[in-house]
């Protein structure tokens, strides 16, 4: 949500901004033009007055890539994107990178290699670190490159490259890889070390060094020989172009690593399938031997996978600020959970007053301005956020004059934006190959922050309009305009020219990112998972009411996936991730090299808490997969606070409804009559939340549907059963108990 806002205005300083230079202005078309897209349309140049990507100092930028690279979509907001976004004048090369367990920086000499194993918690314990620091440069003798540019990439390994004019150097890096390939001519290998390393091995073009406590193996094309002269260790090529390095876990290892050392990884790549409950993905490297004939290799696992792998994995384990890493010895691994259960709304229940439900609908729909006043793409996104959650609530109590009343509020905020050329409109850039709404916030537009949580709200409330009017919905009407922002924020097409694939998830981190260009010294951040999430969910629900399995299919491994990373590394779910250090139970922040108790813009504890939970959604029951999680969490939240919440009381009691409805419920009871909602919320919405879950109980995870649109609930040992079929024919969803529950067209049904 708030990511470049500003900079925290607390001990949370994690960048100084550099001085800028000019870079030249990006290049625009030459006469603009909009774009018709079904009923709707963008324009192919941003209105007057407004600005796309830039450096801090507001010069404007374009991608920074080889021409091999050039004219293909890049992937902004990922965990190397400052190699392309040039964010500092005076920074040509990158920021801090952190692919774990390794961390990388480009220089002029080359690639900076560092394997922090230690952290640091500062900002007065509200941050834990485990920050980049160089062990080793590798680089070509006498390389000095005035830039670093991004080559090609795949879906979690990139190859910078830099070029003198007399040497030219390519290095493959990479989430979970331990080795870094490199590709050079015009100069000798060269690797040049923080301090004078201990060699525990010599094996002539093998070298095995330990810089820092840390031990590493440096490998030439055989028939080569490592010359070590203090802290610079050479090797010639003799001819040939590779040699690598690799962090090892012991010195023991090194044979073990050895075998892998000349497989080059060429290229990275996700499958996934979600059928039946179970949401199936495969991580898969693609090798090219340099020498020899082995092509396996070896792969680092992050928490989030391992823990949901039943392939075999080796002893060997790396430290990262996302707990422990295993290794496994194979260029591939599947992982398998069961899928997080979405719904347009929470069902029908007793517990839900109809009478008073109405008065709460009726507040918003008939509110002077239901808006609230929005004009950007993010405030303009809460609010529809806000009022698509209604729609569903209204249609269940029999009001059929406010559900058509708050969908007709939708469409036509919606076809506002999605028609260009007024107040409101998206703007493509070709440069950059995005989409950005205009008048933007937050960074979307000079920094690219942000798209995949202000469009989430966009494809969200399109969604509920399409469960309620499909001809809207259709291609030919509005919803192309909708599957253009899902383009830009969350593709699921490595082939499309326009936009790159799944711009902010980041597929093997387990999560989004939320800064466009990544430049900073903790890498890139995210604080709103819970936005990320949004985005998911409609997803699920759009391609659900749209008949498009592909988008429902990539919502449910996007949101399974997303969750249990959000278990482990925003909520510590098991306790195994923060170090002992931290002292705190929960992040608002995640960052490259930790996390951080904080949000971009207050330090307020009820922020810090509610931040990874709105908006509460059908789409939001995931969360409560952890329930202990949450009541630790928000346990901190009265410690920090000082007391209970204030100020963001309806998110943090809906947050707990999902872990103790019936200690929501009192808290509501008791503090309803004196709060104002928070931004994307309303009385009607929080009212029927708590209450419904207060009668059916909490979500029940352990129980899962044969169709996304369906979840369970349980209270004193009962069940209940709830699916929406979005289909027009009535259906049959079975759940992993063996439950059965029979759904009309176009319906929820309970049991």
């Amino acid at each position: 949500m708030f990511v470049s806002r500003a900079r925290p205005a607390s001990a949370l300083v994690l960048v100084t901004a550099l001085a800028a230079v000019g870079l030249g202005p990006a290049a625009g078309p030459a006469m603009a033009a909009n774009i018709p897209v079904g009923a709707g349309s963008y324009s192919d140049t941003r209105p007057a007055g407004t600005s796309g990507p830039t450096t801090n100092t507001g010069t404007p930028v374009t991608p920074k890539l080889t021409a091999a690279a050039r004219n293909k979509p890049v992937p902004t907001n990922d965990w190397w994107s400052s190699l392309a976004f040039q964010r500092y004048g005076d920074n040509p090369y990158s920021t801090p990178m952190y692919g774990h367990p390794l961390t990388y920086q480009a220089t002029a000499a080359g690639l900076q290699v560092g394997y922090p194993t230690t952290p640091t918690v500062s900002g007065d314990g509200r941050q834990y670190e485990y920050a980049h620091k160089a062990d080793l440069t590798l680089g070509l003798t006498g390389l000095n490159s005035p830039d670093t540019k991004a080559d090609s990439w795949s879906d979690w390994t990139v190859t910078p490259y830099w070029s003198d004019g007399t040497r030219t150097l390519r290095t493959t890096i990479g989430h979970g890889l331990p080795f870094v390939y490199a590709k050079g001519t015009g100069g000798d290998a060269r690797v040049t070390t923080a301090a004078t390393p201990e060699v525990f091995a010599d094996q002539g073009n093998v070298l095995g060094i330990t810089v820092a406590g840390h031990h590493y193996a440096l490998f030439a094309p055989t028939g080569s020989d490592w010359t070590v002269a203090g802290s610079a260790l050479t090797a010639g090529l003799g001819g040939r172009d590779y040699f690598s390095l690799a962090v090892l876990p012991s010195r023991d290892a090194l044979a073990t690593y050895r075998k892998y050392a000349y497989s080059f990884v060429t290229g990275s790549k996700v499958s996934w399938s979600a059928t039946g409950g179970t949401v199936r993905a495969t991580y898969s490297l693609t090798t090219a031997p340099q020498e020899g004939t082995e092509t396996g290799t070896l792969q680092a696992l992050y928490r989030h996978q391992w823990l949901n792998t039943t392939d075999a994995l080796t002893p060997y384990t790396y430290v990262s600020p996302r707990g422990t890493m295993k290794v496994r010895e194979s260029t591939s691994f599947t992982t398998g959970q069961q899928s997080a259960a979405v719904l347009p709304a929470l069902p029908p229940s007793s517990g839900v007053d109809r009478a008073r439900l109405k008065t709460h609908l009726d507040e918003v729909a008939n509110a002077a301005d239901p808006f609230s006043g929005a004009v950007d793409t993010y405030w303009t996104g809460k609010a529809l956020g806000k009022l698509a959650q209604l729609v569903p609530l209204a249609d269940q109590i029999g009001e059929t004059a406010t559900r058509d009343k708050l969908i007709g509020l939708l469409k036509g905020r919606l076809e506002q934006w999605f028609t260009a050329g007024g107040a409101n409109e998206f703007s493509y850039d070709t440069s950059w190959k995005t989409l950005t709404g205009y008048p933007a916030s937050y960074g979307s537009d000079t920094e690219l922050n942000d798209h995949h949580f202000h469009y989430s709200y966009y494809v969200y409330a399109a969604a509920i309009v399409a469960q309620y009017d499909q001809a809207w919905a259709a291609g030919s009407a509005w919803g192309g305009m909708v599957k253009t922002l899902v383009r830009d924020a969350a593709n699921p097409s490595r082939d499309d020219s326009q936009f790159p694939f799944l711009r902010g998830f980041d597929v093997y981190a387990g999560h989004s990112w939320a800064s466009g260009h990544q430049g900073f010294a903790a890498g890139n951040n995210q604080e709103s998972s819970s936005e990320s999430t949004n985005l998911s969910a409609a997803l699920v629900l759009w391609g659900s009411a749209t008949g498009d399995t592909e988008l429902r299919d990539l919502g449910s491994y996007l949101l399974t996936t997303e969750s249990e990373a959000i278990g482990q590394y925003w909520f510590d779910a098991d306790q195994e991730v923060f170090p002992a250090s931290f002292g705190h139970d929960t992040v608002g922040m995640v960052w490259g090299s930790g996390g951080a108790y904080s949000t971009w813009w207050t330090a307020n504890p009820e922020e810090i808490h509610g931040i990874n939970a709105l908006p509460l959604t059908g789409g939001s029951l995931h969360l409560s997969r952890e329930k202990d999680a949450i009541k630790r969490n928000l346990a901190e939240m009265v410690r920090e606070n000082g007391g209970p919440a204030v100020e963001w009381r309806d998110i943090l009691w809906e947050f707990e409804a999902l872990a103790d409805p019936a200690a929501a419920k009192a808290k509501w009871d008791a503090g309803n009559a004196g709060y104002s909602p928070e931004a994307g919320e309303s009385r009607a919405h929080t009212y029927h939340w708590i209450n419904t879950l207060n009668s059916v109980g909490a979500p029940d995870a352990t129980v899962t549907g044969s169709i996304p649109t369906s979840a369970v609930f349980a209270k004193g040992g009962v069940r209940t059963y709830v699916a929406h079929n979005f289909e027009s024919a009535a259906r049959t969803v079975t759940f992993s108990d063996g439950t059965t529950l029979t759904v009309p067209a176009r319906s929820t049904a309970t049991k």
